[in-house]
């Protein structure tokens, strides 16, 4: 009764493959906010979070539960767009991207969204709410655990597009070839959902015969470069792979104080604690991108929301996976080799990290591509910027956990958010003797100088084989089986830069 195909397609013609970030003067810039509705009003406080000239964004407020938008020109230190300066051709693309945007990862937890729900629950007829909070009377809890929500699919097939529109012209090397793109993800449910939408987006319905996905498989047990930490069994250790809870708690206390007791005097049979108004901020942000709106939103000021957002880079990027991290160098050295093993078209010679070796072969690992799609976590794509020694993100140091800082060289909303992407740049200028390479971070250029060989550069392009040669000097120095595998306890008072166990 219903037939795929009835016949009677009419007439068509493919045109031309789009190339925006070729052939536009400008480049097309992401707003991240579609589809998802923001509260009429905050809480009122004392303060702004921003300055006059600036508008508060809540969706930009959310640290990695916030959703992907191209950064400013120039947030990242390159003062360049993305699109191909005036005397290159764009020759590859490298593409690193996180799933879209999930439900919380734990619904049995007792912290965060289902924890809050969970207290609720827990207190039945002797809670009451009013005011503000008075929706809390019938609220339920509706948030599912882990996949991708309607949001986080429009998320990868709006990227998929987007890639398409600004790269598509680099399929034609597969077409001349006559061979098909190999993109990667992983066996994680939202994995591959996102690594499907983002196909849908790029090739279109039918996809299946447009490319060939690799899933790895994200399990203990199994090497994999975009899931490393199963891998790394002293990633498990909260002292060693996960620091940021006793800062992050340190935050909370300060920002959360005023909320705590504002919202406390409309909640009668129930003490709040700070692990509740802060599961509401989650709650917040979690319910707007599964259901489109929330009323925990609206609970807060801007200043709350801003302290909410640098809580966030305590809770997972900065001290959890990234430059503040002892294991998150080590945890993204895997995929920096595979990236200078496909960047030279050389087999990785020693599988002494994450990678696979079962899966590096000329099929299912191959050279010679000018594109490569790659999906994953977003603690891995913090692994990788570690990894690749782009210390430009950690120049403002170690942050306070009493204040914000002014001036600060890490947000985790602009790094690390849902469907964040890292574009590995390959071009040919004839202003350049050498094959250039330049590293975007959701369309904001990132200064390659802070490695050795890369000189200042207005575009923050670096030839191919000094940003090579950096690579494997970042390699030789990095040591999987003692950081993940050996037993090391880290210092008191101990913080890095440099996500790793530099003490040693």
């Amino acid at each position: 009764m219903f037939p795929p195909d009835v016949g009677y397609p009419g007439p068509t013609h493919a045109g031309a493959e789009p190339g925006v970030a070729a052939t536009a003067p400008a480049y097309p810039m992401h707003s991240g906010a579609a589809h998802l509705v923001a509260p009429p009003t905050f809480a009122k406080g004392k303060g702004k979070s921003k300055k006059k000239h600036e508008k508060f964004d809540l969706f930009r407020s959310w640290g990695s539960l916030s959703p992907w938008y191209s950064v400013e020109q120039g947030t990242f230190g390159i003062d360049s767009s993305p699109e191909a300066p005036d005397t290159c051709q764009i020759t590859g693309v490298h593409l690193l991207h996180r799933h879209g945007a999930r439900y919380p990862a734990d619904v049995t937890s007792a912290s965060g969204p289902p924890g809050f729900a969970s207290r609720l629950r827990a207190h039945g007829a002797n809670f009451s709410a009013s005011g503000p909070l008075s929706f809390l009377n019938d609220w339920t809890y509706k948030l599912g655990q882990e996949g991708l929500t309607p949001f986080g699919r429009a998320q990868l097939f709006d990227l998929g597009v987007s890639m398409r529109m600004r790269y598509g012209f680099l399929l034609k090397n597969f077409t001349e070839s006559n061979i098909l793109p190999v993109f990667r993800t992983e066996s994680q449910n939202r994995m591959l959902a996102s690594a499907q939408n983002f196909a849908l987006g790029f090739f279109g319905y039918p996809f299946e015969d447009q490319y060939q996905q690799v899933i790895t498989i994200e399990s203990k047990g199994f090497n994999n470069t975009l899931a490393p930490y199963r891998s790394c069994s002293n990633n498990d250790d909260p002292n060693k792979g996960w620091r940021g809870g006793d800062p992050m708690n340190e935050w909370v206390a300060i920002y959360l104080q005023k909320a705590l007791h504002r919202l406390q005097k409309h909640v009668t049979g129930m003490e709040l604690t700070f692990a509740d108004v802060f599961a509401m901020q989650e709650t917040c942000a979690f319910e707007t991108v599964a259901l489109g709106f929330s009323k925990f939103c609206e609970l807060f000021t801007e200043k709350e929301w801003e302290g909410f957002d640098y809580a966030c880079v305590y809770l997972t990027p900065l001290y959890g996976t990234s430059f503040g991290s002892p294991t998150a160098r080590a945890q993204g050295i895997g995929y920096v080799q595979e990236l200078v093993s496909r960047l030279t078209e050389t087999p990785i010679e020693i599988h002494n990290s994450s990678t696979n070796a079962t899966l590096h072969n000329s099929i299912t690992f191959p050279f010679g591509h000018s594109l490569y799609v790659d999906a994953t976590h977003e603690v891995v794509v913090m692994n990788v910027l570690t990894a690749l020694n782009l210390s430009s993100f950690a120049a403002t140091g170690p942050l306070p956990t009493d204040h914000i800082p002014e001036r600060r060289s890490f947000r985790s909303a602009e790094v690390a958010p849902f469907a964040t992407n890292i574009q590995f740049q390959l071009l040919a200028c004839s202003s350049e003797p050498d094959p250039q390479i330049r590293v975007i971070v959701n369309d904001g250029v990132v200064p390659l100088d802070v490695l050795e060989g890369c000189p200042e550069n207005f575009h923050g392009m670096c030839s191919v084989g000094a940003f090579v040669d950096a690579q494997k000097q970042s390699i030789r120095t990095t040591d999987w089986a003692f950081v993940c595998d050996s037993d090391w306890e880290v210092p008191d008072g101990w913080n890095t830069t440099a996500g790793y166990p530099d003490w040693i």
